[in-house]
């Protein structure tokens, strides 16, 4: 025999617990669902893994001992309540539980089949003496619980004495009968699908929370371009660039490449006309246009060109070099999605702007009236 735990234990509401699963899945903190299908309503042990165990005393201090045999301990006759059941630990850890606590003591239960015994003496006493406990008095009301391996077998009342006692057991007793497996299997996928359920809303919820307060269509979700870049400066606009057809966006994006390199006074060097003119006649851009790299070594190596500067869109970041805010804005033009050029080209223009894009977005609007309020339905 080996006592696992012997002093005083803390109840409120007249219950504590013992629980060897990693998680709980559903509402199993009462008693009906833990003694339901039993005679007896002290030790419910209907929930696979949990056991409910009810005391005399309402809230205060209970005397408890906890024990783990070998086999089948005597019984005491001192013990005035006394019921067993079967128990099957769902994991190596097994610990007592006060309702709202951390675990009182771990038993280190092997995950097999045992069996349970919980007395009690002194139950009515408890509920009658509750104040005088709670004052400071010495706990009135004391319970035995043990375990030792056994096969599974039907909960029993072995003795019963207290009005406590026998009022809980007549509760149990008439509880409706334990839903059978298929209705608990039923009631998990119900579960598990209400669960997939709300983790799906909630995940559309942040995603329509990161797009402005509404999902986009799901080309835009796909696009992978700067589509969430526009979302804080013009929502409209960016589902109306979604919605134009592809001749719209392609024109869009050479437009506002053009915008971007007039505002940043570089239209007119002699090795970027090259590029611009490419693009307005559907070509691929020429060199150094057709590597990043070679692109931005010319754009660095050449001092010809102004050097002024800009807030972000947001202002959140100033002294932004606006020459180098609108190269992009060209070289997004030429992608091959319609789609992707226009809102990358936009976007990179909108940088240029700075704090003025609403100026470069009015604009856009008058150039392709089908983004403005008279344009399609979105």
């Amino acid at each position: 025999m080996r006592t696992v735990y012997s002093g005083e234990l803390r109840v409120s509401h007249g219950r504590f617990y013992v629980d060897s699963r990693s998680r709980r899945d559903g509402d199993d903190s009462g008693p009906s669902p833990a003694c339901t299908g039993q005679t007896n309503g002290l030790c419910g042990a209907a929930v696979p893994g949990h056991l409910f165990l009810v005391t005399g005393l309402h809230t205060g201090r209970v005397g408890l001992t906890v024990e783990v045999h070998g086999a089948p301990p005597p019984l005491d006759d001192g013990w005035e309540d006394v019921v067993e059941a079967s128990f099957r630990p769902a994991s190596a850890s097994t610990v007592v539980l006060p309702w709202g606590d951390g675990p009182l003591c771990a038993l280190d239960l092997l995950p097999v089949d045992h069996r349970v015994r919980y007395c009690g003496r002194g139950m009515d006493r408890g509920r009658r003496e509750e104040l005088a406990v709670l004052e400071g008095g010495a706990p009135v009301d004391h319970y035995l619980l043990q375990f030792w391996p056994a096969p599974p077998a039907g909960d029993l009342v072995v003795r019963q004495t207290s009005h406590s006692a026998d009022r809980r057991h007549r509760h149990a007793r008439g509880l409706p009968p334990p839903p059978t497996s298929e209705e608990r299997a039923a009631a998990g996928r119900r579960r598990r699908e209400e669960r997939r359920a709300a983790e799906q809303a909630a995940r559309e919820r942040a995603e329509a929370l990161s797009w402005g307060g509404r999902l986009p269509s799901r080309r835009l979700r796909e696009a992978g371009c700067n589509a969430r870049g526009l979302v804080p400066l013009d929502r409209d606009l960016l589902d109306a660039v979604d919605a134009a057809c592809p001749a719209t966006q392609r024109g869009l994006a050479r437009w506002a490449a053009h915008r971007a390199l007039t505002a940043a006074g570089l239209d007119d060097v002699d090795w970027i006309t090259p590029a611009l003119a490419a693009l307005d006649r559907g070509e691929s851009l020429p060199a150094p246009f057709d590597d990043p790299q070679r692109l931005w070594d010319r754009f660095f190596a050449d001092d010809r060109g102004p050097h002024t500067v800009v807030d972000s869109p947001a202002g959140c970041h100033d002294n932004l070099m606006r020459q180098a805010m609108a190269m992009p804005a060209l070289l997004a033009a030429a992608e091959p999605d319609p789609l992707c050029a226009a809102l990358d080209a936009l976007f990179a223009a909108a940088v240029t702007y700075g704090t003025d894009y609403p100026t470069l977005f009015a604009q856009a609007r008058r150039q392709f009236p089908a983004l403005g309020p008279d344009g399609p339905a979105l």
